[in-house]
């Protein structure tokens, strides 16, 4: 079937999807962040330590579910806006149905319960918005947007604007525990980049993702139900939000429907960062994690150091625009090299 894509896709052959930890552009990641860390290292003596590094293993995951919730999408050559809100959506679920099985005493089964209902949640929210976007034929940015303005409002309404609190210590432990000497955070994430990479590396529907991404037309017309395969990647994608939820409910102990506001450029920027293509088709797990790395790192040094968090934010920006430069004048230096 590979074959097949390329011979209908002139000029773009299917792109490669194996996970390469040892390549070009990880060991070049690598080496931006060493370069960093050395830098902090250098600027001020509370960079090197051991509550530093802790402080990044707690907060990186809650920023990486939500990066790996936008990334699928991206591959796709699609868009999804509505990644925090579907996150809040599903932490609001996971917080009512706690508060009716007893609240803060809430047993370890009521627990599951409640992170298989956010779970549900966040995948019915993927699905309604892959249902539009496949069916309808309408803009990812524009069907993502309308969920986003949706979830923000519907939110907004049902909790008037407050948080819940008060949950039972398991889900507590979840955020800010230990599982042998590792954030129970950091561990959760860890299992979701090797599930996300078993899907795109080594599942049909991971090829499928690729290949909507680099051409929709020379899909369908491969036999491969596009669909279906467009749907699912939001289904995917909501469903990754939820477990995003879940973990930042549990960092919070609480769930409002701001939380994580702020993290949508940054997950935008991580995979621009990352080398994924912002029209589809090429992009994957492994650098992607090390961008997110590289961008948390400059986020707690210039915490650290002081900095506005508005600064911060202008900072994200501007590494957004210097990226999309680069990669222009890249591209079009490679026009004139030698073939």
């Amino acid at each position: 079937m590979k074959e097949l894509v390329a011979q209908l896709v002139p000029g773009r052959a299917a792109k490669p999807t194996s996970a390469q930890p040892l390549s070009g552009e990880n060991l070049a990641l690598l080496g931006i962040l060493a370069a960093l860390i050395l830098l902090f290292g250098a600027v001020t003596d509370r960079f090197l330590t051991g509550a530093t590094f802790a402080s990044i293993a707690y907060q990186l995951p809650e920023l990486g579910l939500l990066t790996l919730a936008m990334l699928i999408p991206l591959l796709s050559g699609g868009l999804n806006l509505a990644i925090t809100f579907s996150a809040n959506i599903s932490g609001l679920v996971l917080a009512w149905v706690l508060m009716w099985g007893g609240g803060g005493d809430a047993g370890v089964a009521m627990l599951i319960l409640a992170m298989i209902a956010a779970i549900i949640s966040g995948a019915v929210i993927g699905w309604v918005l892959g249902a539009v976007i496949a069916y309808t034929g309408a803009h990812p940015i524009l069907a993502s947007l309308a969920m986003m303005i949706f979830l923000r409002g519907l939110g907004e309404f049902l909790t008037r604007g407050g948080s819940v609190s008060g949950f039972p210590p398991e889900l507590v432990w979840l955020g800010q525990g230990e599982l042998l000497g590792v954030p129970v955070p950091l561990v959760i994430f860890a299992i979701c980049v090797a599930l996300w990479a078993l899907i795109l590396n080594r599942t049909r529907l991971g090829f499928s993702i690729y290949q909507l991404g680099s051409n929709l037309e020379a899909t369908r017309y491969s036999g491969i139900n596009t669909r279906r395969a467009l749907t699912m990647v939001y289904v995917l994608s909501g469903a990754m939000c939820a477990i995003a939820g879940i973990v930042m409910a549990s960092r919070f102990n609480s769930v409002r429907v701001g939380h994580g506001e702020a993290y949508l450029l940054i997950t935008v920027l991580a995979c621009f960062l990352g080398r994924v293509d912002p029209f589809g088709g090429f992009g994957r797990v492994v650098p992607v994690v090390l961008s997110l790395v590289i961008l948390q790192v400059i986020g707690s040094g210039l915490n650290l150091l002081g900095t506005n968090q508005h600064l911060a934010t202008a900072l994200w920006g501007g590494i957004l625009v210097l990226v999309m430069a680069v990669r222009f004048l890249w591209a079009r230096l490679a026009l004139f090299r030698p073939r």
